[in-house]
């Protein structure tokens, strides 16, 4: 379990605005909404073009467009012009963005393990290196040993300290999971992509998840580490626990005093937190380096997630990885 002293940073004397640096928080502060990751996922699966983006994610146009530039200014996306009269545009991938596939390899893993459907054509992903159906695993770079939460521990690293905290967004969670992915999507997305949307597609609840991995398991400690509001932190908390991914006890009867802890489906979320972090450290740290560095404590080595096969134990990337052909 990462043992980082979060909540006591973030409660500096005269950084009330401040949070502990992060590279999952600032990777997370790009893509960590529901159309953004709606946006990514249909990428990931061939799409290039605007009408092909909206027919797969059921975006309104002004949302699909506003969601699209936000990741071509992040450099996660490149427009390039494939038509003059009218200008028509299609929508790329860059470098940055094909590497936030073994995150997204990292969301199958899980789940498949705790939401496993045969039908789902996304939870049959093909290993072309081995040619067999897979699930995706997290392994420790260094060593190639397989990797939990319970395995690493967090240093600070060179570019450590604070920083400011996320800028308020202009829409709420119920409004962001209210609208429901077309029919026509469910062969593809729609299944996996409204459960793991429903916890990783808000930025409040990633961030709150990845304050119980730092340690945090007071609400006093999570609201100090992530400077969120009240209700927010009241909603994210209650809606963890209600999916299984945060426990609450009690600790304290007078008054009631409550903790949240990780569960075992929660804990399993790590590789995902992981390769977040990672893609962080590697597209967002500038001249300062990075902010905390994984150790791994079997290999005592800094521990860049790698993903593999769990059958032929080669790495899976995007170019190593196919969906199975139609039924």
């Amino acid at each position: 379990m990462l043992h980082a002293n979060a909540a006591v940073a973030a409660a500096t004397p005269g950084a009330s605005q401040l949070v502990r640096a992060s590279s999952a928080a600032r990777a997370l502060n790009i893509v960590g909404d529901r159309w953004s990751l709606l946006i990514l996922y249909a990428a990931f699966s061939g799409e290039t073009r605007f009408d092909a983006f909206q027919k797969l994610t059921g975006m309104a146009r002004s949302i699909l467009a506003d969601r699209l530039k936000r990741l071509e200014e992040a450099r996660v996306l490149h427009r390039r012009k494939y038509q003059d009269r009218p200008a028509r545009y299609e929508y790329r991938l860059t470098r940055a963005g094909v590497g936030l596939y073994p995150a997204a390899l990292a969301v199958l893993g899980w789940e498949k393990r705790w939401h496993y459907d045969p039908d789902l054509r996304s939870h049959r992903l093909v290993h072309s290196t081995c040619g067999q159906t897979f699930t995706p695993t997290m392994v420790c770079g260094a060593c190639r040993q397989p990797v939990t939460a319970r395995d690493v521990s967090l240093v600070d690293g060179p570019g450590a300290g604070m920083e400011p905290g996320p800028r308020a967004r202009l829409q709420r969670r119920s409004t962001l999971a209210s609208s429901p992915l077309p029919e026509d999507s469910a062969t593809l997305l729609h299944p996996m992509i409204e459960r793991s949307i429903d916890i990783l597609g808000d930025r409040w609840t990633t961030h709150t998840i990845a304050a119980a991995f730092y340690g945090c398991r007071r609400f006093t400690e999570f609201q100090s580490a992530l400077k969120a509001g009240t209700n927010i932190l009241a909603d994210r908390l209650a809606l963890l626990v209600r999916r299984g991914v945060l426990a609450r006890t009690q600790y304290q009867t007078r008054p009631a005093r409550w903790e949240y802890r990780l569960t075992p489906e929660g804990l399993d979320l790590f590789p995902i937190i992981a390769a977040i972090m990672a893609w962080g450290d590697e597209w967002l740290s500038g001249e300062q380096g990075v902010p905390e560095i994984l150790i791994h404590k079997t290999c005592g080595q800094p521990m860049k997630p790698l993903m593999v096969c769990d059958q032929c134990k080669d790495p899976a990337y995007a170019s190593t990885t196919r969906l199975p052909e139609t039924d």
